[in-house]
């Protein structure tokens, strides 16, 4: 039983990193597409081999998330509850999709690990959602939109006598390098957060130890996952980043995406906090359209965005609530 069910969870999983990639897919190459620096097929593409190569490159993540928010019962319970977080963040996912909001897939699956957790009366490491999770999903906006100005306030002035149309076209093939790096970090973030919870899932399922490292098959297995899901493509969202918010030109599509690649690889490598790259890419595109003039940003559009950016923990918490007593009384 309990095997059957791990299995379950894996496969749930794997549909979660799925759905992260299709929804998160514009976060790496909006912007690229929206300025014709790369077609979308050939953005899609190069994000999808991107987010394979970045899942390889740390599981700082993927630790924090397995092991630092929530501790879930051993046995068939615990694999319930581990798998309504899931079903609990799938379900948020494909509702903001749906509406083409820009949400954050790694708050959903946190707000599904804390409902399913307080659901079933598990332990919930409310230090490590803080400290992990609350913490940076304040401070990476911030930093993101700050650093993204920044950048293009250096751009501004040291461009200040150039020709436009030369200046245009030299970002426009400096943008296939930023969205390269945007999507290395999308890959090195997400990808890892479905590590870390299949990783849960075979801890509590009494597959591996707490202490081993995370296993090679689920580092690939997660890895092409959201580049299946990257490939397929996010064309709702990619609306809304590239051209509802502020319509980039191809310096300050570099700019947003330069500034967002760093927020996302210091947060992985330096601290293993799983932020959201929809956060940090979409408060940078913000942050860039603040130098030219603070109207030429659709802050109706953007409260629309901040708006499900609050709701999304909550509401995939109530979602993954749910879940489990369902599940809890069809399964135990």
């Amino acid at each position: 039983m309990e095997l059957a069910l791990a299995i379950g969870v894996v496969v749930i999983a794997l549909a979660f990193d799925y759905t992260n990639g299709f929804h998160d897919a514009a976060n790496a190459i909006a912007t690229s597409v929206s300025t014709r620096a790369l077609t979308p097929r050939a953005a899609l593409f190069m994000a999808a081999a991107m987010n394979f190569i970045g899942a390889h490159l740390g599981t700082q993540v993927a630790q924090t998330v397995g092991k630092g928010i929530i501790e879930a019962p051993s046995g068939t319970h615990g694999l319930v509850v581990v798998a309504s977080a899931l079903i609990g963040a799938i379900a948020w996912n494909l509702i903001t999709w749906y509406f083409g909001l820009p949400s954050s897939s790694s708050h959903a699956l946190i707000g599904g690990l804390v409902g399913s957790a307080l659901a079933s009366a598990s332990v919930v490491h409310w230090n490590g959602v803080v400290d992990k999770v609350v913490i940076p999903m304040v401070l990476s906006p911030l930093i993101g939109f700050t650093l993204a100005a920044a950048i293009m306030i250096a751009i501004y002035w040291i461009f200040r006598n150039a020709q436009p149309g030369k200046t245009t076209r030299g970002f426009r093939y400096s943008q296939t390098v930023s969205a390269a790096a945007m999507a290395l970090g999308h890959g090195l973030q997400d990808a890892q957060k479905t590590m870390g919870v299949i990783f849960l899932a075979l801890t509590v399922g009494g597959f591996v130890a707490p202490t081993d490292e995370i296993p090679q098959w689920v580092i690939l297995a997660s890895a092409g996952a959201i580049s299946l899901g990257t490939y397929a493509g996010g064309w709702r969202i990619m609306r809304t980043l590239g051209r509802r918010i502020i319509a980039l030109d191809p310096p300050q599509g570099f700019a947003a995406e330069s500034a967002a690649a760093a927020v996302l690889y210091t947060a992985a490598i330096g601290f293993g906090a799983p932020i959201s790259t929809t956060h940090t890419i979409t408060s940078a595109i913000m942050g860039v359209g603040a130098t030219k003039r603070l109207s030429a940003v659709r802050w109706g559009v953007a409260g629309n965005i901040v708006t499900a950016w609050v709701l999304t923990i909550p509401a995939a918490a109530l979602v993954a609530a749910l879940v489990y007593f369902g599940l809890h009384w069809f399964v135990e």
